[in-house]
């Protein structure tokens, strides 16, 4: 579950993110690949060193000392890029300490997700995000695999790699192999799902998960985005699981609104209205 951040931090947040997200505009691929790799370095750093993410995060410390001890720690070991986002970042008032770690891994995935922006493939990015979450939820015992704290980091991701192969793209293996590295207490299956979110979100629309007794048509699939696409009044983006317990219909979930118009939805509904 993603982290409910207060008013400072979520502040701190938005106006990071925008920073990150003009950055991105002007950035080449290579160049955002660093940028990923070093932010997520620095997460990592923070992750296994919180007495010095307390220092760096504690909005009760002067923003100039926070910052020339960031400087400090990271001059010649990130990139110029880097360094101004996790300064920034630092400067920033945070509601807590912890969320700043929050704000590094938000901005080094849209960092990752900016070189599939570059090469127009933010959409399979997404689709294959949403697949291995599902993948997970299905098999149980390969997602505490991939989370166990007894096996070394390095064997985690490596067999990830494994199981992804040449299945994916490289910035979908990054940011699942990123998760493996930082769970953060959270399970991976539900990480993959808001990668998936968020990479939808970088191409400004909102995911409509639909699930269906049946595999829709692509002609049906193109009926319901334009119907969500009106009702919401953006694009949205489709991410279908077949259910055959619906036996009809189809449920849809946007945020945290859901339209039930599944036969089996419909069953419950009047069993519910009979007198007892």
């Amino acid at each position: 579950m993603a982290v409910l951040l207060q008013p400072a931090s979520r502040e701190a947040l938005a106006d990071a993110e925008s920073r990150l997200d003009s950055l991105v505009d002007g950035a080449s691929a290579p160049d955002l690949e660093r940028l990923g790799d070093d932010l997520f370095s620095v997460l990592h750093l923070l992750i296994g060193e919180p007495a010095l993410r307390r220092a760096l995060g504690e909005s009760s410390a002067p923003a100039q000392a926070r910052s020339s001890l960031a400087d400090q720690l990271l001059s010649g070991k990130v990139g110029r890029a880097a360094m101004d986002v996790v300064s920034d970042l630092v400067t920033a008032r945070w509601s807590r300490s912890l969320d700043l770690l929050e704000g590094l891994e938000v901005l080094a995935r849209r960092a990752v997700l900016g070189i599939a922006e570059k090469d127009g493939s933010l959409s399979e990015v997404e689709d294959e995000l949403f697949r291995f979450g599902r993948i997970l939820d299905r098999e149980p015992r390969l997602a505490a695999l991939l989370a166990d704290p007894a096996t070394p980091v390095e064997g985690r991701v490596e067999l990830l790699r494994e199981l992804l192969g040449q299945k994916v793209r490289p910035v979908t293996s990054t940011l699942l192999a990123q998760a493996v590295r930082a769970p953060r207490g959270r399970s991976l299956d539900r990480v993959a799902e808001e990668l998936a979110e968020l990479a939808a979100a970088r191409r400004d629309r909102y995911v409509a998960h639909v699930r269906t007794p049946v595999a829709l048509s692509a002609q049906q699939e193109q009926r319901l985005t334009d119907t969500l696409s009106r009702l919401y009044g953006r694009p949205m983006s489709l991410q279908i699981e077949q259910d055959a317990s619906l036996l009809g219909g189809l449920v849809v979930r946007v945020g945290g609104e859901v339209i039930d118009g599944s036969v089996a939805g419909k069953l419950a509904s009047a069993r519910r209205q009979l007198p007892h």
